[in-house]
């Protein structure tokens, strides 16, 4: 099928030009240069960029369990999600799916079940769907799940969590002040503390747990502290087998990015501090934050402002995190603000996802490339509206 989008203002590479794109058999195939098209779709007055690719994004959540444990049919939920993502613009997206010693939303069993749901609907969804393996260290039992999904032709990701850590550090610190998990002089919260009860409530809601039982659970995980890091080094060995690219997340100090850097976790996703960030950026890391950090002018936990480490060189991607239309919000905002040319704005939400994700067949307008493109109604000092996606060369969606 031959696609032409028709005189909008294109974002290039490195230009910003009204032209037409011409796209065949999935790919982009000519700019600016006249072709015989089946269909035309007429792009004057729009602008024409990179579909977003989404390396980090956990808000299907929301429609497996839109409330504390009520669940819905895997099915339903994910073909909600799917139209989601294209009408947000989306054609690519990692769904961070976390696998964890919890019962509940993000048990290793409902993991199991959202990845055999992925693989039974690839046929019926309108974008590339993907699995980002957000593995909680403490949940050794997820590794054979893991290796499942690593032996898929589309490679997930793998990011190493350690929420059991950052819920038992001592009630005077904070989190983007958390000792590195595995230094010999982490130390614990009194989990009898009435404090810590109070702490872990959400995380226990969407569990089925009281309160109580979810204290207990999680003291009996720490008992495995000793073993996390040999079951780390097992994991990253069978990531770099695979070949999947490796992110480590909510790194707060500077050895905690060096520990995981070293493991191969070449990504540091949603670093807690400037320093840490800084040691990201001088190592050659690539940096990720949050979209939702950009549009709501501060991060949801009072870590760093995105917007300010975009500035500041250290940020190369923005993920959706918990909520899709914010890779669009914050592109709008960031270049309403003039935080730097539309061109490298646009960049944090295609080029840098996909070249961190290892897709180097996406993310970019040019000849040859994956043609998942994103039209938009995107008036000045407004926020950009998705008037279409193309996802490998077929429309995901359209609005009039």
């Amino acid at each position: 099928m031959s696609v032409s989008i028709i005189g909008a203002k294109v974002i290039l590479e490195n230009d910003f030009v009204e032209t037409d794109v011409h796209l065949e058999d999935g790919k982009i195939v000519a700019i600016g240069e006249a072709q015989a098209q089946t269909m035309q779709i007429d792009g004057r007055g729009k602008v024409l960029a990179p579909a977003l690719v989404d390396i980090h994004g956990d808000a299907f959540e929301r429609q497996l369990m839109p409330r504390p444990n009520v669940f819905f049919p895997m099915d339903a939920a994910l073909l909600d999600t799917d139209r989601q993502l294209a009408s947000n613009g989306i054609a690519t997206a990692y769904h961070a799916l976390t696998l964890s010693w919890e019962p509940g939303l993000r048990s290793i069993d409902r993991g199991a079940e959202f990845i055999d749901g992925i693989a039974a609907n690839e046929d019926r969804f309108s974008i590339d769907h993907r699995i980002q393996l957000r593995w909680e260290t403490f949940a050794f039992e997820a590794i054979d799940l893991m290796k499942r999904v690593l032996s898929w032709e589309k490679t997930p990701s793998i990011a190493f969590n350690d929420h059991t850590s950052t819920m038992l550090r001592p009630f005077d610190v904070k989190v983007q002040d958390k000792l590195f998990e595995h230094s010999p002089d982490f130390e614990i919260a009194n989990t009898s503390d009435p404090r810590f009860v109070t702490r872990v409530k959400n995380q226990a809601r969407r569990t089925g747990l009281s309160e109580v039982e979810y204290v207990a659970m999680m003291a009996k995980m720490w008992e495995k502290r000793d073993q996390v890091q040999d079951v780390i080094k097992q994991v990253s060995e069978i990531g770099k087998a695979h070949g999947a690219p490796m992110l480590s997340h909510d790194d707060t100090q500077l050895e905690t990015r060096e520990y995981y850097r070293g493991v191969g976790a070449s990504v540091a996703e949603f670093p807690m501090s400037k320093q840490v960030a800084q040691s990201a950026r001088d190592a050659g890391d690539h940096i990720v934050f949050g979209a939702p950090n950009v549009v709501r002018g501060k991060s949801h936990n009072g870590s760093l402002t995105a917007a300010d480490m975009i500035e500041d060189d250290l940020c190369d991607i923005l993920a959706s995190d918990y909520f899709y239309p914010a890779m669009l919000a914050a592109a709008g905002r960031l270049v309403r603000e003039k935080r730097g040319p539309i061109q490298k704005m646009w960049s944090l939400i295609s080029t840098g996802p996909a070249k961190a994700s290892n897709l180097d067949d996406r993310g970019e307008i040019s000849i040859g490339k994956r043609a998942d493109l994103v039209l938009l109604d995107w008036p000045d000092n407004k926020t950009p509206a998705v008037k279409a996606t193309i996802s490998g060369g077929k429309i995901a969606y359209q609005s009039a």
